[in-house]
């Protein structure tokens, strides 16, 4: 199974994080199979970079989102409510 979630980065006591699409099985900071986005949580407000296009064609392809991965999916329109992956229109003139 293809899950969505988060690679620690950074020094100690000051993680950032990439998302990533790995197996499930893998380790936290193991293999991944495409890096999506980063987070940054020490930011005001916390800084999110994500590969729209890229995460919402995984998410199409069955990929299950970690907890942490769902509330960021969530604020970029990805996710619903309930948890289930939102169709993905790119808007005009970007690069999708």
């Amino acid at each position: 199974m293809v899950r969505i979630r988060l690679r620690r980065m950074g020094a100690k006591k000051s993680p950032y994080y990439r998302i990533v699409v790995t197996d499930k099985r893998s380790p936290r900071d193991g293999r991944f199979i495409e890096a999506i986005g980063t987070y940054d949580p020490h930011t005001q407000p916390e800084t999110v970079t994500l590969e729209l296009a890229r995460a919402a064609h995984w998410l199409s392809q069955g990929a299950q989102p970690s907890e942490g991965t769902v509330r960021l999916l969530r604020r970029a329109n990805l996710i619903d409510d309930a948890g289930k992956p939102v169709p993905f229109v790119a808007a005009e003139g970007s690069p999708a």
